[in-house]
């Protein structure tokens, strides 16, 4: 009980430190690495954070939030700030929306 509680707070600690940061260095100009860091912890969100029972919701709200940020991206990328911001969850939404839709079919694979 205690491994499967701990796997969850680290997903959810790389939840909320990848969006603080996407957040943060909407400000800051990139560094090389940072786009690196926001992939492991959509990598992290993905594998540790998501519970069966939350998949469906997951997928849903993972992939319109990922096409919003998209578009917003576009849209907003006049605004230098906002555009950023968008990118930044881009990078930090779509490897786990990836993941967490690859366990999904493994699952149904499986079944």
């Amino acid at each position: 009980m205690a491994k499967k509680k701990s796997k969850g707070m680290v997903g959810h600690w790389a939840f909320l430190i990848g969006v603080l940061l996407a957040v943060v260095f909407m400000f800051v100009p990139s560094m090389s690495w940072f786009p690196w860091l926001l992939v492991a912890l959509g990598l992290i969100i993905g594998l540790l954070n998501i519970a069966d029972k939350e998949v469906n919701a997951f997928l849903m709200a993972g992939t319109v939030l990922v096409i919003v940020s998209y578009f917003g991206g576009n849209v907003l990328g006049t605004i230098s700030y906002l555009g950023t911001l968008m990118n930044n969850l881009l990078m930090l939404f779509v490897p786990a929306t990836i993941v967490v839709a690859l366990k999904s079919v493994f699952v149904m694979a499986n079944n």
